[in-house]
């Protein structure tokens, strides 16, 4: 099956964590490329607080990852985030493919 382009919305839980959210984004960075997956961006949207208490959080570091990837692939890294503590919440977006320059 073909890539398609993606962008995956991150909510990462620092709280109490003794390593900076900068490692926590290269580890994840680390697990896109492991699954064969080509990353295009990464968009540091720092720490927000939430609207209201999600599983008794109130902020949390946003991160979004913009990525070439088969839906397989997608599959695999989020069954294996879901059991990640450090991820509080996963969003995933297809979008639309770039233009390409004539």
């Amino acid at each position: 099956m073909s890539n398609r382009r993606y962008g995956i919305l991150l909510v990462l839980n620092t709280k109490g964590k003794e390593e900076s959210a900068n490692d926590m984004i290269e580890a994840i960075e680390k697990q896109i490329k492991a699954a064969k997956a080509e990353v295009e961006q990464i968009q540091r949207l720092e720490k927000r607080t939430f609207a209201y208490p999600s599983k008794k959080r109130t902020s949390g570091y946003y991160v979004n990852y913009i990525v070439q990837a088969t839906p397989e692939q997608i599959e695999g890294l989020q069954a294996t985030w879901k059991l990640d503590p450090t991820i509080h919440l996963q969003h995933y977006q297809k979008l639309k493919p770039v233009a390409k320059a004539a």
